[in-house]
């Protein structure tokens, strides 16, 4: 990776399920060029290549003074979903084959006799076992037999294996016979994708630490390829700046990192979003702000409280049940706290088994898409029912590059929905608007209640294509009376990327009670962490100042959950043990309303997050306008009203030509390139001179 340099441009480039977006920026005159087109399914990274010469065709030759491109995608989180990754093995600890469909043996609905779980994604037979074995204490019980290693390993290649991940029993608290199976491996299949414990996760929790290892031992071929591939085509196009990938914890990292841990990337996209609109926040000094995130397969949000966004250790992907917790492959590495709440624009409706209406989970993604995609698709689904009820201008979409076929979404609705439910056309696509709109503040309520929000006093932050779409009637279900629609929303994701730092979380697990620890060990065990942050950063940029952060995880001694508690930077031996106490006191009385001083307590993991300087960005002033209002005005289109039940008129307006200090009351519609802004006619839309829309709701 290249140190940086004088090159004014940066892209952002999001791949998502439906579309890819992109947003290149001038770092020098704050201008702004962006670009929206379908995703491939089959290779993402032809649609990466057609979106740069598209975006070659606003702005010639910006690829040779392109600094940087930040990427994201959803390719790993699909080949969980899709199970498309490689042929995956493990090497694990005698007796411990089964750890991945035994789990904790807890059930996510326990009235539900016919629950399903997600299959593993190493079948028992690739599963092979090892008779070794080190204490909970580090210490050596039984040592590694090298022939044994070479048997097993033998079987599992002579069965086609791609990749493999090692995970042995406590090998958190000493690493050595990962290392030395590791090394045995390394030299007998030197081709052979490798996965240990000790490197992706040295945390405590074997069915969690297994689930991951092999989760990103599973992905990490397909990883390897595309980003090597990804790598070519922009090399072809003219590109050789840096070339960085979004983390699911927020921030970025190179594409080395990317490589060795793509368990990292899972849910890259999305968290884009969310650190979007952290940024927002600290710029308008909005504490509580509710993301919401609408593309064309999922919707997901988060809420952001005190201006920041919570990150979590633990989630899930692939679940059988969609919303139930639980019923998912379990991934423990630092993602911010985000929260599926519904479907997408291109989530399918239909009649379920009961006779009533459903929308999603099923979705249709970019091929062949909504019906009004023309594309061959034949069922009707979210985007369909936003253009029949007149939300969306079946020119203008993408701004006309893609233009929809009406008469396609009336033919789904009528034939799929309107017919077997005894209803209207019209009656069936309000139907599935309001229940995707019901659905999602559903979860959104939940979201907020859990994290102690109040709805009333959040701001609702609308992206993604769908999202401008939608977030007029998910607040007024949910009871906010504010909407913040940023500029580009419709790319969001893609322009957040601009405003995450390049960092990297560490972990590693060490039990010890509060009064036996040794804090000079502990602070062997902090630096190094931070050298392995370090290597990890200097292969994104070298060079470069590194900021740590220190986090202890904590509990009473018998508890099965932790508390982090985030402590200075300082030698920890200059820590006493009153004062982790009394930090720990503090912490846990704040979330918990009580403490118990006389109960004994325990480090189980200490955690560091290295990190970079934040790089400068912001969205610069629109300036002083001359033109009027008439200009922006596009017109009037019937559009069905959510408060009165019926078409009535909205005027149209280009979002483009709104200027600062612009009023306006609703029924209105806003359009630009990527996105429709749709207010009621209970809502005032004002314009700031960032061209931020603001929605306030009666």
């Amino acid at each position: 990776m290249q140190a940086k340099t004088d090159k004014n441009y940066r892209l952002g480039c999001d791949i998502g399920g439906t579309f890819t977006d992109f947003v290149l920026v001038n770092d020098k005159t704050g201008q702004f060029n962006i670009h929206k087109c379908l995703t491939t399914p089959q290779d993402p990274s032809d649609a990466v290549e057609q979106g740069i010469k598209a975006l070659q065709a606003q702005q010639p030759d910006f690829t040779s003074e392109l600094d940087e491109i930040i990427h994201g995608t959803t390719l790993v989180i699909n080949a969980i979903i899709e199970r498309k990754g490689a042929v995956t093995g493990l090497i694990t600890t005698k007796g411990f084959r089964d750890v991945l469909e035994l789990g904790r043996e807890l059930r996510y609905d326990a009235y539900d006799i016919f629950s399903e779980y997600p299959k593993p994604l190493v079948p028992r037979f690739f599963r092979k076992e090892i008779d070794e074995r080190i204490a909970s204490d580090g210490r050596v019980l039984k040592s590694v037999d090298a022939d044994e290693v070479k048997a097993v390993l033998h079987e599992l290649l002579d069965m086609g294996l791609e990749s493999l991940a090692i995970c042995l029993l406590n090998s958190y608290e000493n690493a050595d016979h990962e290392k030395e199976v590791q090394a045995i491996v390394a030299q007998a299949a030197p081709d052979l994708f490798l996965s240990t414990s000790y490197e992706v996760l040295p945390q405590i929790r074997e069915y969690e630490r297994t689930s991951t290892t092999v989760t990103n031992a599973y992905v990490k071929p397909i990883t390897d390829r595309y980003l090597s591939q990804l790598s070519e085509r922009l090399k072809a196009l003219g590109f050789n700046g840096a070339l960085y990938i979004m983390l699911s914890s927020g921030s970025i990292t190179s594409v080395e990192t990317a490589r060795a841990f793509p368990v990292r990337i899972i849910e890259s996209g999305p968290t884009a979003a969310v650190i979007a609109s952290q940024h927002y926040g600290q710029m308008f000094n909005i504490e509580d702000i509710f993301c919401f995130d609408m593309g064309g397969t999922t919707a997901k949000s988060c809420l952001i409280q005190k201006g920041q966004a919570g990150l979590v250790s633990t989630f899930e992907v692939g679940r059988v049940q969609r919303f139930k917790k639980g019923s998912g492959l379990p991934i423990q590495v630092p993602v911010v706290d985000l929260m599926e709440i519904g479907a997408g624009g291109g989530s399918i409706a239909r009649v379920n088994k009961m006779g009533l209406l459903q929308v999603g989970p099923q979705s249709a993604g970019a091929d062949p898409g909504p019906a009004c995609y023309d594309h061959g698709g034949e069922n009707p689904c979210v985007t369909d029912a936003d253009l029949v009820l007149g939300y969306l201008d079946p020119d203008y979409f993408l701004g006309g590059a893609m233009p929809l076929s009406k008469s396609a979404s009336e033919s789904a609705i009528a034939l799929k929905l309107a017919k077997p439910l005894g209803t209207k056309m019209i009656e069936a696509a309000f139907g599935i608007h309001d229940l995707i709109n019901e659905t999602m503040a559903s979860a959104a309520k939940t979201h907020i209640a859990e994290k102690g929000g109040n709805p009333a006093t959040i701001t609702v932050a609308a992206f993604g294509g769908a999202g401008p779409v939608h977030c007029y009637g998910l607040a007024k279900k949910i009871g906010a009376r504010r909407i913040l629609v940023p500029p580009l929303a419709g790319v969001g994701s893609a322009l957040g990327f601009f405003t995450a730092p390049i960092a990297f979380d560490l972990a590693r697990s060490h039990r010890v009670a509060l009064d036996n620890a040794d804090f000079k060990s502990i602070e062997t065990l902090f630096l190094e962490l931070e050298q392995q942050g370090a290597v990890i950063l200097r292969s994104a940029l070298k060079d470069a100042t590194i900021h740590y952060e220190r986090t202890l995880n904590m509990r009473f001694v018998g508890q099965g959950s932790e508390t982090d508690l985030s402590i200075a930077n300082k030698p920890f031996d200059q820590w006493s043990e009153q004062e982790i106490r009394d930090r720990f006191d503090d912490v846990y009385k704040r979330l918990y309303g009580r403490t118990y001083p006389e109960t004994p307590i325990e480090f189980v993991t200490f955690k560091v997050r290295a990190c970079l300087p934040e790089r400068p960005f912001q969205i610069p002033p629109m300036g002083a306008s001359t033109g009027k209002l008439e200009d922006a005005f596009k017109g009037e289109r019937q559009a069905f009203s959510i408060v009165s039940k019926t078409f009535i008129p909205f005027k149209v307006y280009d979002r483009n030509k709104l200027f600062p200090g612009v009023q306006l009351s609703g029924p209105v519609i806003i359009e630009e390139r990527e996105s429709t802004i749709v207010v009621g006619e209970d809502a005032t839309v004002s314009v700031d001179k960032y061209g931020f829309v603001w929605i306030e709701l009666d």
